[in-house]
């Protein structure tokens, strides 16, 4: 079989899961501020969440196109793929710099559903996407690191039994260089809830489910170092081109989902006698926002080829979560300015994938940190920041 005829199978096959939880599901739990437990447990059984982890490991083994078509399928069937996403890119980190036992501890049991690694502790209050600021200390006390500092922005820590973190090991006046003196280590947050951990929700736009995290004398023990220590920035960088990749495909399938809803509405809506997809100025925002969909589209799959034949892919990357996440809030507003006041009744779903595709301009990312990376790294110009 093809690749093609595997991405269609699996395009297929996500689509049908994703029917069993229409948007009365959603808006339920928008309502209620609720974390969707049957649906992740649902993308769970199917193995779509375990996508790429090896089947060494127990995973599916799939290629970063395959992932990549799950995340867009989830978002245009209008479910909502952030409730989990993470538990794709983040386990890179273990599953490249992680040891032989800790990859045979943790991956096969993320892949079973047994053990969810949702969370990723890196933002802090004080220094944002400044993360060689980030002041979180972990000092290694015999076998054991103690943990003190503060995470923002910490999602899905409430729903997930792993956090990946990223702390300081070596003071930064100390660190050998700019980059150094940071190592991430692998949170079993069942053992320290309540003792040294401490989870916030915050309380959001949108249900995504975030949350600041405190650590008070956490602690950690040595073997749940990933890597080397002082290493950890350099392994967390080599993850990132996955999450741009991933939530890239996201924004083409909230854009598609977008587009769709614009363009049934316009065919079957009459005001004065005809269908006002017949007018220009209702057809021309809808073809518009299609073009810059499909484009960005490209520029997806461009990025995940790259990566998966092991090529270096930042640029592309960061341009294809750039471009996606502008022609999906493109989209967005376009589907709001189509439907017209119907476009914020909570019952046609609009106004709600409205909310979480606008998060994608900012997280994880923000546009002007790749325009400044594209700026330094593709266009040769001075570092900014």
């Amino acid at each position: 079989m093809t690749e093609g005829a595997d991405l269609a199978s699996i395009r297929e096959a996500v689509r049908a899961l994703c029917a069993k939880f229409p948007g009365e599901y959603w808006r339920q739990l928008d309502r209620e501020r609720a974390y969707p437990e049957e649906f992740v447990a649902a993308l769970t059984r199917a193995g779509f969440l375990a996508a790429l982890i090896p089947e060494e490991f127990g995973g599916s083994g799939l290629s970063m196109n395959a992932a990549a078509a799950i995340m867009e399928e989830i978002q245009a069937s209008g479910c909502n793929g952030a409730a989990c996403h993470a538990q794709m890119y983040t386990m890179g980190t273990l599953l490249r710099h992680g040891n032989a036992e800790q990859k045979a501890r943790y991956l096969p049991a993320i892949a079973r559903g047994e053990l969810r690694l949702q969370a990723f502790g890196v933002t802090e209050p004080t220094s944002g996407t400044d993360t060689l600021n980030l002041r979180t200390t972990a000092v290694r006390k015999g076998d054991r690191y103690i943990v003190n500092g503060q995470k923002i922005w910490t999602s899905r820590a409430e729903h997930s039994d792993l956090m990946l973190l990223l702390a300081r090991t070596t003071p930064r006046e100390r660190a050998t260089t700019r980059t150094g003196g940071l190592s991430v280590f692998l949170i079993d947050m069942r053992a320290v809830k309540g003792k040294g951990l401490t989870i916030r929700p915050i309380r959001t736009m949108m249900n995504h489910a975030t949350t600041e995290v405190f650590f008070e004398d956490m602690q950690v023990p040595t073997a749940n170092l990933i890597g080397m220590e002082g290493e950890g920035f350099r392994y967390i960088l080599s993850g990132m081109n996955a999450e741009r990749i991933l939530i890239a495909a996201e924004c083409i399938g909230d854009a598609k989902w977008f587009i769709g809803r614009a363009a049934a509405y316009a065919r079957e809506r009459e005001v004065f006698g005809r269908p006002i997809g017949q007018n220009q100025g209702v057809q021309f925002p809808i073809a518009r926002t299609y073009i810059g969909m499909r484009a960005a589209e490209l520029m997806v799959r461009e990025a995940a080829a790259l990566y998966e034949t092991g090529q270096e892919c930042g640029a592309e990357a960061n341009m294809a979560k750039h471009l996606a996440a502008e022609a999906s809030w493109a989209a967005a507003d376009m589907c709001v300015q189509t439907h017209g006041g119907f476009g914020f009744a909570e019952e046609f779903d609009i106004e709600r994938k409205f909310r979480e595709t606008r998060l994608y301009t900012v997280a994880p990312i923000s546009t002007n940190l790749i325009l400044s990376y594209i700026a330094e790294h593709v266009l040769g110009l001075p570092r900014s920041y």
